[in-house]
């Protein structure tokens, strides 16, 4: 019998802020689980956000993350990549871009219309982590790619 593929089901974000962490991706539309009253101690160091799609969204803090993982460098912070977050629509991407944007959220890639056929944003949560928005695919909005020469 064939091993099972590894399925992504969680994505731990180490912050530095707890509570700053926590009204951002709660502005972004993410509802905080309740974890019951045995995490009641934990929750300046662990919150869980709910995900529709099962996947877990964990925020730690940097001493919870040294805890788990004894090789987490301190003061090691955010920029471990770019979690991507589905939206309804094309223009939920520009709202809550400038909703998050005017809010106080450093933007590091305003809305535009990516090749692949999607609206595409990226903004910054306060830990520096970047944190993406898209919408959903449209094949009418696809174009060619970039020559990736350019990249050079």
């Amino acid at each position: 019998m064939p091993e099972q593929q590894p399925v992504l089901n969680q994505l731990n974000l180490v912050v530095r802020d707890m509570a700053a962490a926590l009204t951002f991706y709660q502005r972004l539309g993410l509802e905080v689980r309740d974890a019951g009253p045995e995490w009641a101690e934990w929750s300046p160091h662990h919150q869980t956000l709910v995900q529709p799609n099962g996947v877990h969204l964990d925020l730690d803090s940097e001493a919870f993350a040294r805890w788990w993982n004894r090789g987490w460098p301190a003061g090691h912070g955010g920029g471990m990549g770019v979690p991507g977050f589905r939206v309804e629509s094309r223009e939920a991407v520009d709202r809550i871009y400038g909703e998050l944007t005017s809010a106080g959220y450093r933007g590091q890639q305003e809305p535009y219309d990516a090749f692949w056929g999607a609206r595409f944003a990226v903004v910054e949560d306060p830990d520096g982590n970047a944190v993406g928005l898209t919408s959903t695919l449209d094949d009418a909005w696809r174009t060619p790619p970039p020559d990736v020469s350019s990249f050079a």
